[in-house]
């Protein structure tokens, strides 16, 4: 059969060695690809798997650290019959212990590595509770075990209940030179039982704090990991001279709710800085007392410093005889997933970081006792609803006043700054709407930021105006491109310099020698859109 043109071409084809060439290359670069990634793929799981091996080694192998003598005075927890299973209840022993440290004037009660499950017990004056590496105590989670106390002066009734309140896990009233501190041992509140009978509201009492020491003096807590708190997580209550550092504090983003973090409340002289906070809701509150209750106890909460920066997220890897500090963390369940994690060994931290599913650093909303001269420098907040904010309402009366934010970082927040009048949540119908709270001497200076969908939200109102407000070296990524990024509503202030995005007409503007460039015709604008 004679062969049509088309095969006889066919037939007769030469090959094409470009296309050989551009074959095989391609053939070539799909391979190189599958191996890079496979080998990069390899190497991870080998890191991990090194990590692993190196923090079992450590854990294990290793000898334990010898536990210092902070006191003239110690004990184990095993000497007073204790048992670490996880089992054994410890309540008797703790109590002995604290008991005979008591008698003697002070000492310090050391806590093994172990499991030691109990239910509240309190502490006394001029003593150190030390918890060493891998010692976690256990709170017993069913609330019969749970001893009830009366409402809070300041507040005059349970913050979730009318009537008593359950106490905490590690209570202390009326006590000076407390100090909790150890190789990063654990207080672990056992809270998930806690969240889920208070969401199908199963409990007739409001939750207690993990830890909270009322009307004391010369408090220290460092080097200490505190998770899974029923409610508030560490809560000094008209304290003086509290120091908090080296502390790490957790629980569930989701479904933990009133988790905070640190909550001063009514409390002076206090310092909060290098520790790492990831919980439910904000990770430090500062409060002084609610409405009517709050306004007649008065006390303020003054002269506070919180020192923190950015640590989520980052390694600071370095084996060395003297420095040990690797964090690489994973958010959604606090677990360390390489380097020398915190359960393990000591560390050298100068910043702490927040992961919230509420605010960074809140003032209020029970603030009627005052609250004043407060620092907060050096803050990353990361993936939270809001940075900082301010929050208050009609019958809160008191004043928030002398406030200084610097050097703050917003990474993927929804709102970073917030100043909030209408939060109208109280105790009963015994306040008076009358009592309104003075907001002035508001300063924000060096914000920095990526992701930020809505910058500042400053909502004051006819009866609440939020005075003396400045701004100053700003300059914050945003997601959302519309007008009205930057909000306010009854606020009078100052932009000193140039800041983006472009402040609300509300404030003046000054230049950076602090002259006035234009003056606002009016503080009342209402510039507030709650749809972004």
């Amino acid at each position: 059969m004679p062969e049509t043109p088309s095969r006889i071409h066919h037939h007769h084809r030469k090959p094409d060695p470009n296309r050989w060439i551009a074959f095989l290359l391609s053939s070539h670069q799909t391979l190189l690809t599958v191996l890079w990634t496979l080998g990069f793929a390899l190497i991870i799981l080998w890191q991990r798997s090194a990590v692993d091996r190196l923090l079992l080694l450590r854990r294990w192998a290793s000898p334990p650290r010898p536990i210092p003598r902070l006191r003239t005075v110690a004990f184990n927890i095993s000497d007073f019959g204790a048992v670490g299973d996880g089992v054994t209840v410890n309540t008797e022993a703790f109590e002995r212990a604290v008991l005979e440290i008591r008698k003697r004037g002070g000492g310090q009660l050391n806590v093994l590595p172990g499991y030691w499950l109990t239910a509240p017990f309190n502490l006394t004056s001029h003593m150190t509770l030390f918890l060493a590496e891998n010692a976690v105590i256990l709170g017993i989670d069913d609330e019969k075990y749970w001893p009830l106390m009366p409402p809070l002066p300041s507040y005059g009734y349970g913050r979730e209940c009318p009537g008593p309140r359950y106490g905490s896990l590690i209570h202390g009233q009326n006590l000076k030179d407390v100090v909790i501190t150890g190789h990063n041992g654990s207080i672990n509140g056992q809270g998930k039982t806690w969240w889920e009978k208070y969401r199908k509201k199963l409990l007739n009492h409001t939750r207690g704090p993990l830890v909270q020491i009322m009307w004391s003096s010369d408090i220290e807590i460092s080097h200490i990991t505190l998770r899974d708190s029923p409610f508030w997580t560490l809560h000094p209550y008209d304290c003086s001279n509290v120091t908090i550092r080296n502390v790490t504090i957790l629980a569930p983003l989701s479904e933990a709710p009133n988790t905070d973090g640190i909550d001063p409340d009514s409390c002076e002289n206090v310092v909060i800085e290098d520790s790492y906070i990831s919980v439910g809701d904000d990770g430090i509150a500062i409060k002084s007392g609610w409405d009517q209750y709050g306004i007649a106890y008065g006390r303020p909460s003054a002269n506070i410093l919180i020192r923190i920066g950015d640590l989520g997220l980052k390694c600071l890897y370095s084996v060395t005889a003297s420095t040990e500090n690797c964090w690489v963390v994973d958010t959604h369940n606090h677990e360390f997933l390489s380097g020398c994690t915190l359960p393990f060994l000591g560390y050298f931290l100068t910043e702490i970081s927040v992961n919230l599913n509420s605010a960074g650093v809140s003032i209020g909303s029970e603030m009627s006792g005052g609250v004043s001269n407060i620092t907060v420098e050096n803050l990353r907040v990361w993936n939270s609803r809001r940075a900082v904010r301010i929050k208050t309402s009609p019958g809160r009366g008191g004043y928030v006043r002398d406030i200084t934010y610097k050097n703050l970082t917003l990474d993927n927040v929804r709102v970073g700054i917030v100043i909030k009048t209408d939060y109208n949540e109280h105790p009963d119908e015994g306040f008076d709407p009358k009592a309104l709270p003075i907001i002035e001497n508001i300063n924000f200076i060096g914000i920095r930021g990526q992701g930020v969908r809505i910058p500042v939200r400053i909502y004051g109102s006819q009866e609440i105006p939020v005075r003396n407000v400045t701004f100053r070296d700003m300059s914050v990524g945003i997601t959302y491109k519309k007008k009205r990024i930057f909000q306010c509503s009854f606020v009078q202030g100052r932009v000193i310099g140039s800041i983006f995005p472009s402040a609300c007409e509300n404030l003046d503007l000054y230049d950076e020698q602090g002259r006035l460039v234009k003056q606002s015709t009016s503080q009342n604008i209402t510039d507030i859109d709650y749809e972004i």
